[in-house]
């Protein structure tokens, strides 16, 4: 029987961080570490192998604590090779290129999955179980945030402003049974940035621009259709869902430990580059065409803000600028496919009252 290989290496007691020279060999299912003439013996599966890296020195824990340490890598794998070690599964996919290859693909199609159905299920689920108090507080860091960004305090007159809130208010009120009203709060700005927009925060904050305003201030059905369209955004939680969706580690550790803070720190970066989904926009638009029949007002009335928003046009006395500024993703303004909007509002049928 053929003598096993030797390996003289370095090993440290645990006790003294003094380096002493060792010998190393294997016998049977047993790891022998000699240190002058004291012998240790170790079984093999309590022995905690260094893993083969293509760079670096060669360390291995012993089950009494102590270090076996050797600075030639190439050394020792060529001794634990010849002493019929074996490279664990795990470390041969790491010396394997194709295997690497498959394992970045599998992770590549795993996020791209998880991205496409996982995180907006997770995003939905998660949006609806936060608790009232939560989202107010959100809409409301959401709204300081933008007005330190975006927002200024609005040049439309009082009158204007109350009459345009009392009109919203009242056709809510005649879409929804008593009691069932959304919660709401309508706010007017300027904005050198965001020019003609309307957007909405979680907790029902509503955002309408004075350049919207004017643009809109001969058609104030169009008025009421683009703040129902945000409401409706604001019914369905599609803010909470966005920001839930972009900081998705944030929020549920905000949730589970109850610290909201990295939650909210995310707020504007999270309203400055998301926007919502085509889903999410088809249910806002339906809910703001519910919302106008049910005032006796046709759907078709939000067709003119599209036109104009999209052409750049002014009504006759408003102030015309050139530069049709920023839009923040969110921003009613900023939304896609408005071609496919206009067909719906303009074709938008009520669907008959089930028996």
């Amino acid at each position: 029987m053929s003598e096993r290989p030797r390996l003289s290496s370095t090993w440290f007691d645990g006790r003294s961080p003094r380096a002493q020279v060792c010998e190393l060999r294997i016998e049977s299912h047993e790891l022998v570490l000699r240190v002058e003439a004291d012998e240790r013996r170790y079984p093999l599966r309590l022995v905690r192998w260094a893993e083969r890296r293509a760079h670096g020195q060669r360390q291995s824990a012993l089950p009494d604590g102590s270090l076996i340490q050797h600075a030639a890598a190439g050394e020792w794998d060529a001794w634990c090779q010849a002493s019929g070690q074996r490279d664990t599964r795990v470390v041969a996919w790491m010396q394997s290129w194709r295997a690497t290859l498959m394992a970045m693909v599998a992770t590549l199609v795993f996020m791209a999955v998880a991205w496409t159905w996982g995180v907006p299920w997770l995003s939905q689920a998660l949006a609806q179980q936060v608790p009232r108090s939560l989202e107010l507080r959100l809409g409301q860091q959401g709204l300081q945030q933008l007005e330190r960004l975006f927002l200024e305090p609005s040049a439309l007159s009082t009158q204007q402003q109350e009459a345009l809130r009392d009109r919203f208010k009242s056709a809510v009120a005649r879409a929804h049974q008593k009691g069932q009203v959304p919660d709401w709060q309508l706010s007017f700005h300027r904005s050198k940035a965001l020019k003609a927009n309307a957007f909405a925060l979680p907790g029902g904050y509503i955002v309408i621009t004075d350049d919207l305003v004017n643009l809109l201030a001969d058609q104030p059905d169009a008025i009421v259709g683009v703040l129902a369209h945000e409401l409706g955004h604001v019914q369905h939680r599609h803010g909470l869902d966005l920001m839930v969706r972009a900081s998705l580690v944030s929020a549920l550790l905000g949730l589970v430990l109850g610290d909201a803070s990295g939650f909210l720190a995310t707020v504007p970066v999270t309203l400055a580059t998301q926007a919502y989904s085509r889903d999410a926009e088809r249910a806002a638009d339906a809910f703001a065409a519910d919302l106008l029949a049910q005032n006796g007002v046709s759907p078709s009335a939000m067709v003119v803000f599209f036109e104009r928003i999209r052409q750049g046009d002014k009504p006759a006395g408003a102030a015309v600028e050139g530069d049709r500024g920023q839009r923040l993703p969110i921003a009613i303004s900023s939304h896609p496919d408005v071609d496919e909007r206009i067909r719906f509002f303009r074709q938008w049928r009520a669907e008959p009252a089930r028996p």
